[in-house]
C-alpha cells in the first residue's frame, strides 16, 4: 500500500477525471505507482485548485462526479496504479451563496444543524465582509435588495449572491410583492439588523471578523474538525472511498490550521484501520518545517508531503561561497538589508498590525480571561497584547502542539527559542508576562481547562498564518538576494547546506519517516524546480552575474527611472529562471507574476489597494526588455548569458532529479515536471500540461536537452520498482576523498541483501559555465574517489563519465 512514487495532477473543469483516464497508460509506463489527486470534493464553481470546498460529502460534478471518479479508479487499477487524494479538513469555501451548509447557518444561526461545523464565535452575529462600500451606501446605490427567489425572500447583493432571511422574521408574514416594493432604505436596514448575520464593508474584515478564516482569506471559513461529529460528517466520503478500495490514502491540507493536528491524525489512522485492518492507508500532511524543526514521530502517519525535502535538495545545489557577494549586490541594488531575519521581522509586524487584528484581539482576550481566572489580576490586556505580539513577530516555527493542559517535549525547544528572540523586543518590566504566556503554551499546571485550551488554540491558529502570510507571502517578495532561496518552507537566511548536513537529514528520514513524500515542485511553489536549479547557478558565479546585472540595471533605470531598482532586479532573476528562447507566452506570464509579486510585497502596491499606475510602469519595462526595439541589445546579451549557464543549470536539474528519486521517501512528480519546469508562482505553475509531447518523448527515448531529465526519471523509477533498497532501505553516507570531494554526494541504500551505491555530482556551476555538456571533463575530477565498502574505491571520473547521477 505504500507508494513507490506518485504523480500529482491538478483537477478542474478543464482537466477532469476523464482527461486523467487518458494518460493512465503513460503514467504506468513512466513508472509511478500512484496518482496523487488535488481535492476531488465539490468546490466553488470554476475553481482551478479545489481547496475552496463547498461540500466535502460529494465528489465534484465539474470533475466528473462519482461516476467519473469510480471509472478513473478502475482504469488505474487495471494498469496496476493506486490513488491518493488531497483532503481539506481545515476550511470550506463560503464565497457567494454556493455553500448550502453556510447558507443554513446564516438562515438559522446557532440553531442550524451545521452551526457546529464552522469555527464561529457566537457572542455576536456572523460578520459577512461582502460589500464593496459601507452598508448605507450599498443600500442607497441599490446594491443590496430584497428579492424573491426559489427559497423565498432573500437579500441579493449586486445582482448576484442571495443570502437567506431567518425563517422567523416577520417579513415572511407580509405579501411578498408588497414587501419587496415597499422596502425603504430604513426598512431594509432594519430587516438586516434582525438577521443572524451582518453585511459589512469588506475592508473592515481584518478588525471585525469573529469567525476563523483560512489565513486572511474571507472566502474560506475554518472548520471544527476536532469535534467528533464534525469529523465524522466531513470525512464520511473519504472513509467510504477507502472502504470501497477506490483510494489508498490521503494527503491532509494545512494540518497546522487544526486545533489538535496530532489528535486529528491519530483519529484518522484509527478510522482507516478499523475500516480495513489488512490495508494500510498512506497518510501524509502538508506541514511546513523550519530547518532545524523535527517532525513528530507519534502522529501515526508517514510524514509530510515534502516541502522540507524541497528545501533540503535546493540547499545542496546552492554554492555557499556565493552568498556574501550576492548579499552585497542586493544591498547595493535595493538599499534594503540582506539579513532575511530583519526582513521577516518587519513583514510579520506589518501583517500583525492590521491583517489579523480580529484574531489577535480574540487571542489576547482569551489569555486575559485565563490570567484573571488564575489570579493574575495585575496583568492587563495591554501587557498580554505586547507579549503575544512579540512572540508572533519572532516565533521560529509555524506553531506548537500543546493542548493547554500539556505539550509534547519537542515544543520546549520552540518555546526557548521564541523566548530568546522575543526578550530584546519586550518593554521594560514585562518579561514576566511573556513567561506567563509561554507557561500556558507549555500547559504548566493550569487548572482552567477549557479557558486555557481556548487561549492556547487561538495562539496556535494565529502563529501559523502569521508565519505563512508574513514570511512566505510578504517577506519572500521583499527579499531578493537570490530568488531560488525564497520558496514555501525555505529559509533564505540559510542559503545552502553542507554535504554533512544533507546526509544527516537523509539519515533522519530513513530512520523516522522512510515513506514521507519527497517534493521538488508543488501546486503552490514560488518557482518551478528547474527555475530554482537554474537560479542556483548564480550562487556559483556571483561575480560574473553581478558584472552582467549591473549594466542591465543601468539600462532599465534609463528606460524606466520610475521603477524601483529592487523590482527590476527581481525581474532580472525571474527572467533567468523562466527564460525559454522564443517562448511567446513569457511576456504575459511575467506581467502576471509582476502583478502578484508587487501586491504580495505590499511596498508599492497591494491586493487591498492596487497601485495600477506603478504596476503599469513595471509591465512597460518588461515589455520593452522582452519585445521592444529599445531592448534588442539587452535581449542579445541576456540570451548569451543564458547560453553560458545552460550546461550548469541542466547539471543542477539532473542532480536534483537524482536525489529526488534516490533519497529515502516517496518521490512525487508534480504534473508536467518530468520535462523542464520553468514556471513562476501560481497560477503559472498550474498551466495545462502537454501530455502528448511527453508520451511521444518517452516512447522515442529522446535524451537531448530536457529529454535527459525525462530519461533519468524513467530509468530511476524503474530502479525503484526493482529495488527494495530504494523503496524501504536505510541510508548510509559514503566517504568521498580527493580534490573535488565537495562536489559529490555519495550514499548507500540497503535492504537485506539488496544494496545500491549512489553518487550525485553537485555544484558544478563555475566548472561548466559556457560548456555544451552538463558534465565536467574526466580530468577535472583528478584523484576524487568514492569509498564504497571495505576500502573499495570508485573513481569519480568513471562514475560520472555519462551522467551526473550514478547508481551501481
Amino acid at each position: 500500500m505504500i507508494p513507490r512514487a506518485t504523480y500529482r495532477l491538478q483537477f478542474h473543469a478543464g482537466f477532469t477525471f476523464a482527461d486523467a483516464e487518458a494518460i493512465v497508460p503513460y503514467l504506468a509506463k513512466l513508472g509511478v505507482s500512484h496518482l496523487y489527486a488535488s481535492p476531488i470534493t465539490a468546490a466553488a464553481k470554476g475553481s482551478t485548485h479545489g481547496y475552496d470546498v463547498i461540500d466535502p460529502t460529494r465528489i465534484n460534478p465539474e470533475l466528473g462526479g462519482e461516476e467519473g471518479f469510480t471509472r478513473l479508479a478502475a482504469v488505474l487499477r487495471e494498469h496496476g496504479l493506486g490513488l491518493i487524494i488531497d483532503i481539506v479538513p481545515n476550511h470550506m469555501g463560503v464565497a457567494g451563496d454556493e455553500n448550502a451548509w453556510w447558507m443554513d447557518v446564516l438562515r438559522h444561526g446557532q440553531a442550524s444543524a451545521y452551526a457546529g461545523v464552522f469555527d464561529i464565535d457566537w457572542s455576536q452575529r456572523v460578520v459577512l465582509p461582502v460589500l464593496g462600500t459601507p452598508l448605507s451606501d450599498a443600500i442607497a446605490d441599490g446594491a443590496v435588495k430584497l428579492v424573491h427567489g426559489g427559497d423565498g425572500l432573500g437579500i441579493q447583493l449586486y445582482g448576484g449572491a442571495t443570502y437567506p432571511i431567518r425563517p422567523d422574521d416577520p417579513i415572511h408574514t407580509e405579501d411578498v410583492q408588497a414587501a419587496i416594493a415597499g422596502q425603504s432604505p430604513a426598512e431594509l436596514t432594519a430587516l438586516l439588523e434582525r438577521q443572524h448575520y451582518r453585511l459589512v464593508y469588506w475592508r473592515t474584515a481584518n478588525d471585525r471578523l469573529k469567525w476563523r478564516r483560512f489565513f486572511s482569506i474571507n472566502e474560506l471559513a475554518g472548520v471544527r474538525a476536532e469535534d467528533p461529529d464534525v469529523f465524522a460528517l466531513t470525512h464520511r466520503l473519504y472513509f467510504d472511498l477507502f472502504a470501497r478500495e477506490l483510494i489508498d490514502g490521503v494527503r491532509i491540507d494545512h494540518v497546522d490550521g487544526l486545533t489538535d493536528p496530532a489528535g486529528y491524525c491519530r483519529s484518522l489512522r484509527e478510522r482507516f484501520d478499523s475500516i480495513a485492518p489488512d490495508r494500510h492507508a498512506y497518510i501524509v500532511v502538508e506541514k511546513i518545517l523550519a530547518p532545524e524543526e523535527p517532525f513528530a514521530t507519534d502522529w501515526a502517519i508517514e510524514g509530510t508531503s515534502g516541502y522540507d525535502f524541497m528545501r533540503e535538495v535546493s540547499e545542496i545545489l546552492h554554492e555557499p561561497a556565493g552568498q556574501q557577494t550576492l548579499e552585497a549586490l542586493w544591498e547595493e541594488v535595493s538599499g534594503r538589508n540582506a539579513d532575511f531575519d530583519l526582513e521577516a521581522l518587519a513583514s510579520r509586524q506589518d501583517l500583525l498590525a492590521w491583517q489579523f487584528e480580529g484574531q489577535l484581539v480574540a487571542c489576547v482576550g482569551s489569555f486575559h480571561a485565563l490570567a484573571q481566572a488564575e489570579g493574575h489580576g495585575w496583568v492587563t490586556q495591554g501587557m498580554l497584547r505586547r507579549a503575544v505580539e512579540r512572540l508572533l513577530w519572532v516565533f521560529p516555527v509555524y506553531r506548537t502542539y500543546g493542548t493547554g493542559a500539556a505539550a509534547p517535549a519537542a515544543d520546549e525547544v520552540t518555546r526557548k527559542a521564541a523566548r530568546e528572540a522575543a526578550l530584546p523586543l519586550m518593554p521594560p518590566g514585562e518579561v514576566p508576562v511573556l513567561d506567563l504566556v509561554l507557561g500556558w503554551l507549555a500547559g504548566d499546571g493550569s487548572a482552567q481547562g477549557a479557558i486555557a485550551a481556548q487561549a492556547v488554540r487561538r495562539f496556535q491558529q494565529l502563529s501559523a498564518p502569521i508565519a505563512a502570510k508574513g514570511v512566505e507571502d510578504t517577506a519572500f517578495y521583499r527579499h531578493g538576494v537570490l530568488l531560488s532561496t525564497n520558496d514555501v518552507g525555505f529559509d533564505p537566511g540559510r542559503f545552502a547546506c553542507s554535504p554533512a548536513d544533507f546526509h544527516q537529514a537523509m539519515r533522519g528520514r530513513a530512520a523516522n519517516y522512510p515513506h514521507a513524500m519527497l517534493a521538488t515542485a508543488t501546486h503552490d511553489h514560488k518557482r518551478g524546480e528547474d527555475a530554482r536549479a537554474r537560479l542556483a547557478v548564480l550562487s556559483a558565479v556571483p561575480d560574473i552575474w553581478a558584472s552582467h546585472a549591473r549594466p542591465w540595471l543601468e539600462f532599465a533605470a534609463e528606460e524606466a527611472e520610475a521603477v524601483a531598482p529592487d523590482d527590476v532586479y527581481a525581474l532580472l532573476q525571474t527572467l533567468v529562471g523562466a527564460w525559454e528562447e522564443g517562448d511567446e507566452s513569457l511576456l504575459p506570464r511575467v506581467h502576471d507574476w509582476q502583478r502578484k509579486a508587487l501586491r504580495e510585497a505590499k511596498l508599492r502596491s497591494s491586493w487591498e489597494a492596487p497601485e495600477e499606475g506603478y504596476e503599469a510602469r513595471c509591465h512597460e519595462l518588461a515589455t520593452l526588455m522582452l519585445t521592444g526595439a529599445e531592448g534588442a541589445s539587452f535581449r542579445d546579451e541576456f540570451s548569451q548569458f543564458m547560453q553560458k549557464i545552460t550546461a550548469p543549470a541542466l547539471a543542477n536539474t539532473l542532480a536534483q532529479t537524482g536525489l529526488h528519486l534516490l533519497a529515502p521517501g516517496v518521490p512525487d512528480i508534480y504534473q508536467g515536471c518530468e520535462l523542464m519546469d520553468f514556471s513562476m508562482v501560481d497560477p503559472d505553475n498550474r498551466r495545462p500540461v502537454d501530455f502528448a509531447k511527453r508520451q511521444q518523448m518517452l516512447a522515442s527515448g529522446t535524451s537531448d536537452g530536457e529529454g535527459a531529465k525525462l530519461r533519468l526519471i524513467a530509468e530511476l523509477l524503474t530502479r525503484r520498482k526493482e529495488s527494495r533498497a530504494l523503496q524501504d532501505g536505510g541510508y548510509e553516507s559514503l566517504e568521498v576523498t580527493g580534490q573535488r570531494a565537495a562536489h559529490v554526494i555519495a550514499f548507500a541504500r540497503g535492504h537485506g541483501e539488496d544494496r545500491l551505491h549512489c553518487a550525485v555530482a553537485i555544484r558544478l556551476g563555475e566548472t561548466l559555465l559556457g560548456q555544451s555538456a552538463p558534465l565536467p571533463e574526466p580530468g577535472w575530477w583528478g584523484d576524487t574517489h568514492v569509498i564504497v565498502r571495505d576500502g573499495e574505491r570508485r573513481a569519480a571520473h568513471d562514475l560520472f563519465a555519462a551522467s551526473v547521477v550514478a547508481v551501481r
